[in-house]
């Protein structure tokens, strides 16, 4: 059946405009895309009001606790709350319990995404066993199995040989290999970015160097193995040059940031709510600014939520001893819209991290506002004013630095290959 959306502001990431109007969709596929309205429709009208309609967000770096952790987060509810926020591919990480580094795992994992989540979902698997760092995984099973990355997550692979064989192995392979550039020893039991305020308040704290340290010994193991390559978070200004200078030499790497460092800064933690504890910690907001402008000049070039369900018992603990993480599925697209309104940043450059950059480099089909893409899209009111509750989460997990904030921007509706999937 065809569907028709008109009356639309279009948000094409893909050749970087913003207009009006309208889409068909037949099945999975988008089969047109005119500037102005529908002539002689037939079939299903939806009128989108002059909201915007852009390509789903394709969200690189969920957790998902499905083994061993599933009350806090299932595919079922983690793929609600997807389709609540405008994602409508999950690419899942890895670090659950036990970790995701053998077929078998991996399969377990693909078939109750399948058969629970209402959202796309690609699995990444780990780059080492258990994710301790000491012996690579059976890269090749994995993805035939059907990864689509490799990632230890936030656990650094210190053991620089282990890192290049993989590297080395992933290249022949034509993997891609994801990793958190942090210098290991520096970063360990860190809360908080080092600094005069980290000291006022007595907290554990790390140097931006820990990052450009550990992104440095990165590029000189990718520029050694030529393998597929991207940073997960670069969320200080210094770690930019080396980034810029890696790109401009031709190295295959990428680069991302959670949507927290972009909206939030290191004078967050100051009543202590470990719901601003993450991984790397927050930054100062010079940091920040800069990596706002490396999102829109596309040096970083995906922003993800990186969301990480934690349950109220692991986050009701002192600052220094709380988990790491916050959930974002719901949340990623109006924090984005803060940079919008801000004046910082259009939609398409936010769309184009959000949603091309990721699918293109993963060599996914979606992420685009073209005549042949996946019918994959979110309908949202970018000016639709409300205050975050927590408790209206569908996440398992609530662990939101958002919530009580005052935030722009709602999605109206969902679809997932054609199929709506979430509606106000």
């Amino acid at each position: 059946m065809l569907h028709h959306f008109i009356n639309a502001i279009l948000i094409d990431p893909e050749n970087g405009t913003e207009k009006a109007g309208s889409v068909t969709i037949e099945g999975d596929r988008i089969t047109a895309v005119t500037p102005g309205g529908i002539a002689n429709p037939k079939g299903n009208i939806i009128d989108c009001g002059g909201k915007y309609l852009a390509p789903g967000i394709v969200d690189l770096g969920v957790k998902v606790c499905e083994p061993g952790e599933r009350h806090k987060e299932s595919y079922r509810s983690a793929g609600l709350a997807a389709a609540k926020g405008g994602v409508t591919t999950m690419i899942t990480r890895p670090d659950t319990t036990p970790a995701i580094d053998s077929p078998e795992t991996l399969e377990f994992v693909t078939r109750r995404a399948n058969e629970a989540s209402p959202v796309h979902v690609l699995p990444m698997a780990a780059l080492t066993k258990e994710r301790a760092g000491r012996e690579m995984t059976e890269i090749g099973f994995l993805m035939d199995a059907g990864a689509v990355a490799f990632t230890d997550c936030d656990h650094v692979v210190s053991d620089t040989r282990v890192f290049s064989r993989a590297l080395t192995y992933a290249r022949g392979l034509g993997a891609l290999v994801i990793a958190h550039p942090q210098e290991p020893i520096l970063s360990k039991g860190a809360a908080v970015t080092s600094g005069k305020f980290a000291s006022l308040r007595g907290l554990p704290a790390v140097s931006p160097m820990a990052e450009r340290m550990g992104l440095d010994r990165d590029i000189a193991l990718i520029e050694m193995t030529g393998a597929k390559y991207h940073a997960d978070q670069i969320t200080t200004a210094r770690a930019l040059p080396p980034l810029e200078r890696a790109k401009r030499n031709g190295l295959d790497i990428t680069a991302g940031i959670g949507i927290h460092h972009l909206t939030l800064n290191a004078l967050d933690v100051a009543n202590y709510r470990t719901f601003f504890k993450l991984k790397p910690p927050l930054r100062d907001e010079e940091d920040r600014l800069a990596m706002v402008d490396a999102v829109a000049s596309g040096l970083i070039d995906i922003v993800c939520s990186m969301h990480t369900p934690q349950d109220e018992e692991s986050k009701r603990l002192p600052f220094e001893e709380a988990a790491s993480g916050a959930v974002g599925l719901e949340t990623l697209l109006p924090a984005a819209l803060r940079l919008w309104h801000a004046d910082m940043i259009t939609l398409p450059q936010l769309w184009r991290a959000m949603s091309f950059n990721p699918a293109r480099r993963l060599g996914l089909p979606c992420g685009r506002m073209q005549p042949g893409a996946p019918a994959d899209l979110v309908l949202f009111d970018a000016h639709a004013p409300f205050v975050m509750d927590r408790a209206t989460l569908r996440s398992k997990s609530r662990n939101t630095p958002f919530d009580g904030m005052r935030m722009q921007g709602k999605v109206l509706s969902t679809y997932v290959s054609g199929t709506r999937v979430y509606d106000v």
